[in-house]
Order: structure tokens, then sequence, then C-alpha cells
């Protein structure tokens, strides 16, 4: 009973938890320019135990009601047609925190992938997840594989959820599989470019990521999507993620829309 009632405080504290996929035409979305959106946006999911200590609740129950958050920010990226959305969950470097706080997290995972399964299948999401996979539990991995096959054929919002990942580990593992290939001579040194690379990447088959947004005040990659990111372009805010809203998530694409995106070259009208 009073994990129940603690659990209703954290989602109250966090936001909405009846917020459904917004229309075309919401008032949440005025004034966004949908000719400038980004194709595929990641988030760096950070701040949950600061809000925790700012509500005077433990670290985990930050982490609870963050999965309130990003449910509401996938629903935002559906209503807004995006390709992609690829969120930081858990890197390779998380295991360093308390036993106790990575039991709970992959419980956590568990337990809310187990609860949303279907209603992820609904939205006509496609999930992957990417990072060494092979590392965590193995009912969370049975977890993610059937989630995966279950929205193999979905055609909505790519999302990708990092578990377990690192970009440098992800590059290594990538030249690694390259270097076999070599090896076994099925490809050549000289056949190596950018798109073999690209193709073995665990987010193959997405576009590059065009907006990296990150919550908390923090200003670093943190490891994440180090080549996807070469040319995206970045959005920082103080907000800690649990408080992280559909309209936050929707100014982000505004001052997206407003960036001067020219890959290297330059802007007719700036040269």
């Amino acid at each position: 009973m009073i994990k129940k009632i603690l659990s209703k405080a954290v989602t109250s504290l966090a936001g909405r938890d009846d917020f459904e996929i917004p229309e075309h035409d919401s008032p949440l979305f005025a004034e966004i320019d949908w000719d400038k959106l980004p194709r595929h946006v990641a988030v760096i999911m950070d701040g949950n135990g600061r809000w925790g200590k700012e509500h005077s609740v433990l670290r985990t129950a930050g982490h609870s009601a963050g999965v309130g958050t990003l449910k509401n920010i996938l629903k935002t990226a559906i209503g807004l047609k995006l390709d992609a959305l690829t969120v930081y969950a858990f890197s390779t470097e998380n295991w360093k925190r308390p036993e106790t706080e990575v039991n709970f997290l992959m419980n956590l995972f568990y337990e809310s992938l187990k609860k949303e399964l279907q209603e992820l299948h609904e939205d006509n999401v496609q999930i992957h997840f990417i990072g060494r996979i092979d590392g965590l539990p193995e009912s969370l991995q049975k977890q993610m594989h059937e989630a995966e096959d279950l929205m193999k054929n979905n055609t909505g919002v790519k999302f990708n959820v990092a578990v377990n990942y690192g970009g440098q580990d992800e590059l290594v593992r990538a030249v690694k599989k390259i270097a076999a290939d070599v090896q076994a001579g099925k490809i050549s040194p000289e056949a190596i470019d950018e798109t073999l690379v690209e193709n073995s990447l665990d987010t193959c088959g997405n576009l590059p990521v065009d907006l990296v947004i990150r919550t908390s005040g923090d200003m670093r990659l943190s490891n994440f999507l180090l080549w996807q990111a070469a040319y995206a372009e970045f959005y920082f805010t103080d907000v800690n993620w649990p408080d992280f809203s559909p309209e936050c998530f929707v100014d982000a694409m505004k001052a997206f829309a407003n960036r001067d995106r020219r890959f290297g070259g330059l802007n007719d009208n700036k040269k």
C-alpha cells in the first residue's frame, strides 16, 4: 500500500501520466516549423538523482519518475512524426554506480518494458536496443528480444534505447567486425568507407543524428553516439529529466529550426 502511494506521489511530482499522442493541430505544436524539424533526435536523460534530491526522495524515485517523462516525450515524437528517437538509458560506465542502484535500474527496465509493451506496439513504434545487450540480466535480454520481435514490422518512430552502451565501445566492436571480415576475405581494406562503418554500428539503418538534447545542465556528450552525432546540433537545458515536459521537447524543436546547419560548407546567404 505504501509503495503504491509513493509511486503515485512520484508520478504526480514528475508530471501528467495521462498524456496522449498530440495531433498535428494540437496547441502544443503551435508555431512549430514542420519543414525544419530534425529527423533523428537523441536524448541524454540526465538529472534523475538531482531531481530526487530536490524533492527529498531517493535517487531511485527519480529514475521511476523519469520513465513517465520518457513515455510522454516518445508520444510527442510520434505526434511530430520524427523518424527516430534514441535515448541514453544506461551507459557502460554506469556499472560503477552502487550495486543497489544498478539492480534497481535493471528491474525498472524490465518492469517498465513489460508494462508498456502493448501500448508501444499499438502506437506503431519500432523499438530497438543498442549496446552490449548480452551483458544484461538474461530475463531483461529475453524481454528486449520479445519486444523487438513484436514491433519489428511497425512503421512508426524508430525508438532506440541505449542500454549498457558506450560510443567508444560501439566503435571498437564495429572495427573488430570489419577487421574479421577483411581477415576472412569477405571485403578488401580498400572497401572500408564511411558507409561500411555506419552499417557496422548498432544504429545501422537509422539516419544520422540531427539533434542531441541533454537535460540537467551538464554540457558534454558522455560517450554517446560519437559517430552518429558528428554533425548534430546540441541543445542543453538545466531542467532535470523528470521535469522535462513535452513543452520542453517542443522548445528544443523550435531552437533547432533556428540553427544554421552548414555541414562544413557555407550558407549562401552568409558567405
